[in-house]
């Protein structure tokens, strides 16, 4: 086991962590909700939605590669928090994730917008997730987010590209784009009960 991964379980889940700040960023993430159900903007609520249950799939899976590696998760949540929800996942960062589904959905182009000859939808995917990985990189450099793999390293940002993000703007837009509310409903309820399952049924195993 890595000293990342071993600093990273010292905290999980520990309740006596909390901070009070957690309560008000919650607070604004249930408002940048409520604000696109007040306008009934469903395209973005439900897109928003999306991204956030594609990155707990992301994050259940991470877990799972520590637990059956008994080494290192992919990538690992360092530094301090007010909460470790799972080896590569804490409270803020969960929190974080809610807000930026909202935020991309906002970013995507008029349907049909072409730059260069590619297609908008797919340049919003690959704009947003080297975005995303230039942060990432910045973090790890920073010693709050930690890469023990060598598969998933600065120096070789494929899989953390393609794996790591795009996938959550993929889901984003084509949530976006279904044509009726039902339809998005379901697609991220759906999603949404992967999670739950997968959280409930790995958690009771104590994988996660």
């Amino acid at each position: 086991m890595t000293e990342n991964a071993r600093a990273a379980l010292e905290h999980l889940r520990d309740p006596s962590r909390f901070q009070w700040y957690l309560i008000p960023l919650l607070l604004l993430v249930i408002y940048v909700y409520a604000a696109e159900v007040e306008r009934r903007n469903w395209n973005v609520f439900f897109a928003g939605l999306a991204l956030w249950g594609m990155d707990w799939f992301n994050e259940i899976w991470n877990a799972l590669v520590f637990h059956f590696t008994q080494r290192a998760p992919a990538w690992g949540a360092g530094g301090d928090s007010a909460f470790q929800i799972l080896i590569g996942l804490n409270a803020e960062i969960c929190l974080m994730f809610a807000v930026m589904g909202v935020a991309a959905a906002k970013l995507l182009p008029p349907r049909g917008t072409r730059l260069l000859g590619i297609p908008g939808r797919w340049l919003f995917v690959l704009l947003n997730s080297l975005a995303c990985v230039g942060v990432e990189v910045l973090l790890h450099r920073a010693g709050v987010l930690t890469w023990d793999w060598p598969w998933w390293q600065e120096g070789f940002p494929f899989l953390i590209l393609l794996i790591g993000y795009a996938p959550f703007f993929v889901v984003c837009a084509v949530v976006h784009d279904l044509p009726r509310v039902r339809a998005k409903a379901a697609v991220v309820s759906a999603l949404f009960a992967i999670d739950a399952a997968a959280l409930a049924a790995f958690g009771a195993l104590g994988w996660l």
